[in-house]
């Protein structure tokens, strides 16, 4: 038999209708734009055309590749058992094609039109920043480079002598799209200053005792849809710390001389745990890699809430202690 389904009523049917139906936000139009240079350049609208008589260059329907990323999916199998089972996954590069329409009122302002996109497109010229705001002014953004599309085709359905279309062919090799607000939050000894609230508590609230900053169980939590990457900044002075999770997993150093400061006052150790960069480095350039704990790990902080342990001993005066990540989203 067939999957039972749920039929609106319509205006034949004899019954009333049941309940109040619920009413839509009001809600603007997605705006699209695309910038060149490492997201440096010109900031081209892709959604603003106000009429026909208006040069643009603008986003048709049919783009592609904008929501989940594609997935990477590894398992093993055996040749004694049915099936297989899951180890692990990974996200891939992110295939995006964008099929723009180029409207010029003339044929200069047309030829200004491909010149202004292909400056912004070319990869020697650095990634793409592809930007995508919402009616309620949320705005997130995902890096990407030109792999072509824009080769050009003078047939009679994809070019004429003021107007030009194009399947704008892009990769993002970080498939995620990111926000423009920062999670962000700052401790100092003695006093706790918070930037950002979670659902109904502080964000990281920290318990400072006199002397040693010792948490168990730090509340922390990432408003993105998948794990983030922080950046951890000690400023001095400051004569040991670490900094784990609820995995065991954790970062820190403890000097032999545990009487001297291992960060001196009026100085800043950043720990910076990003894939790509992975650096602890002191505010001079002093490289802190040789001096980290045996088995170090810089580890993610997950999507949603979770804990994270700090324990950190401060020297004479009062140390500070900074958080800062960027979320990362499945889709714009």
């Amino acid at each position: 038999m067939p999957v039972p389904g749920y039929r609106l009523p319509s205006w034949e049917d004899n019954s009333p209708i049941v309940g109040i139906p619920p009413t839509p936000d009001h809600w603007g139009h997605t705006r699209v734009t695309i910038t060149g240079g490492n997201g440096h350049g010109e900031e081209i609208p892709l959604t603003d055309f106000s009429g026909r008589a208006w040069p643009a260059i603008f986003l048709q329907d049919g783009a592609s590749g904008l929501d989940m990323p594609p997935m990477e999916v590894f398992s093993d199998t055996s040749p004694n058992l049915d099936g297989g089972w899951f180890r692990s996954t990974s996200a891939s590069e992110r295939p995006i094609m964008l099929p723009l329409y180029l409207y010029g009122v003339d044929r200069r302002t047309l030829l200004k039109l491909k010149r202004k996109l292909s400056r912004a497109l070319n990869p020697k010229n650095g990634y793409c920043l592809l930007r995508f705001t919402e009616g309620d002014g949320t705005s997130r953004y995902i890096t990407a480079y030109y792999k072509g599309g824009m080769e050009g085709n003078e047939g009679v359905d994809n070019a004429g002598f003021t107007w030009c279309r194009y399947g704008i062919q892009l990769v993002a090799f970080d498939p995620w799209f990111y926000g423009d607000r920062d999670v962000m939050a700052e401790w100092k000894t003695g006093v706790g200053k918070v930037f950002l609230k979670g659902a109904g508590s502080p964000f990281l609230p920290l318990d400072v005792s006199k002397g040693t900053i010792s948490s168990r169980g730090v509340p922390v939590f990432n408003p993105g849809d998948i794990e983030a990457w922080p950046i951890w900044e000690i400023e001095g002075p400051v004569r040991s710390f670490t900094i784990s999770n609820q995995a065991k997993q954790k970062v820190g150093i403890t000097p032999e001389n545990p009487s001297a400061d291992l960060i001196a006052s009026g100085e800043t150790l950043t720990i910076d745990t990003r894939p790509g960069y992975k650096t602890i480095r002191k505010d001079n350039g002093e490289n802190f890699w040789p001096k980290l704990d045996v088995n170090p790990s810089l580890f993610h902080i997950p999507a949603g809430e979770s804990k994270v342990n700090v324990q950190m001993n401060p020297g004479a005066s009062s140390a500070v202690l900074r958080l800062k990540l960027s979320p990362r989203y499945e889709t714009y």
